[in-house]
């Protein structure tokens, strides 16, 4: 059989043969055993150009680009994932178990003591057997001045020091996370943590107190009474009391766990600091200069066991504790916002 014949390139001299059936880099025919324009052989019919063999978002074998969303800051270190994370910590879960743990651990107290001898003198430890409210109330009273403390220094001292003892918190910073947002994240963060811890007592205390002594009417040491449900209401309300008038707690820790790498450190800075303010409130010799310690008015609260409520050494300790967390606050931020993160 004869050879086919060839025709003249419309595209001008220079052009190679071409022979029916085939098509060139132009989209022309070129004939068998022309090459691409990447140096392949190309069968009868086939296209070579590159923009040809895309299909579907590929080229020449490889995925095309996808457009990347923008970088928004407000979407770095959500709460959520702040919050499941510390929750999944053993420190967290073993702070919970404790609070919860504490009111068993006072009736179980309560059972194996003995009564005191008849005509003795009321005090709190009786006063919490006659009735939940009142079981709550010295829940409170016996926690306020230290155990609480250490939730709160704990979860605010641990937030960033542990994170610079592992060595993540430069890597956190190069997310790239801004450390204003960074710090106010975890600081939202341990807040809750804080205030669940603080709400969660008086109402275990409640339900534990209710089993066993009953929903009683709440009776002060003044001989006072109020309502079981009245009772629950100021009960709750010394909680929130408590977890305003440790704020300045909160700030501290959190200042120290800006300024150090051991977060150990951090939580015994900020309970010691606790423990000196309500020894020198002790000395009497002070007189007014006790107005001014932190700690002085931590137990405002217990005048809202009265029928008629007096608010204004609440206000004055709500005022005293926002105003020293302010100042550890903001000199938290500053102190994070130049320090040099090596771990």
């Amino acid at each position: 059989m004869s050879d086919p014949v060839n025709t003249p390139d419309p595209a001008g001299p220079g052009t190679p043969p071409t022979r029916a059936g085939a098509v060139d880099t132009a989209g022309r025919p070129t004939r068998t055993g022309a090459v691409d324009t990447a140096g392949r052989p190309t069968r009868a019919g086939a296209v070579d150009t590159a923009e040809a063999s895309t299909h579907r978002g590929r080229v020449a074998g490889f995925e095309a680009p996808v457009p990347t969303e923008p970088y928004d800051v407000r979407r770095t270190m959500p709460i959520r994932v702040e919050l499941t994370r510390q929750l999944r910590r053993r420190r967290t879960q073993v702070a919970f178990a404790l609070v919860v743990l504490l009111p068993i651990i006072l009736w179980i107290a309560f059972s194996l003591a003995a009564d005191g001898p008849p005509g003795a003198s009321v005090n709190l430890v009786d006063l919490a057997k006659d009735g939940a409210a009142n079981f709550a109330v010295f829940a409170l009273f016996a926690s306020a001045s230290f155990l609480l403390v250490v939730v709160v220094a704990l979860f605010f001292g641990d937030t960033v020091a542990s994170e610079a003892s592992w060595s993540s918190l430069r890597y956190l910073l190069a997310a790239p996370i801004p450390r204003a947002r960074l710090l106010r994240q975890k600081a939202i963060v341990a807040g809750m943590l804080s205030l669940g811890a603080l709400l969660l007592l008086p109402v275990v205390s409640l339900v534990v107190g209710a089993l066993a002594y009953g929903t009683g009417d709440l009776v002060a040491p003044t001989g006072e009474s109020l309502e079981f449900w009245t009772a629950v209401g100021r009960v709750l309300l010394g909680a929130l009391y408590l977890a305003l008038s440790m704020s300045w707690v909160a700030a501290l820790a959190l200042l120290l766990s800006v300024s150090t790498d051991a977060p150990l450190g951090a939580v015994g800075g900020a309970v010691m600091t606790s423990i000196v303010s309500q020894i020198l409130d002790q000395i009497t010799a002070l007189e007014n200069l006790r107005d001014y310690l932190p700690t002085h008015y931590v137990n405002a609260w217990s005048d809202l066991l009265a029928g008629q409520v007096d608010w204004g050494d609440m206000t004055r300790g709500v005022f005293s504790s926002l105003c020293f967390a302010a100042v550890f606050g903001a000199l938290a931020v500053w102190r994070f916002q130049r320090k040099d993160i090596t771990s």
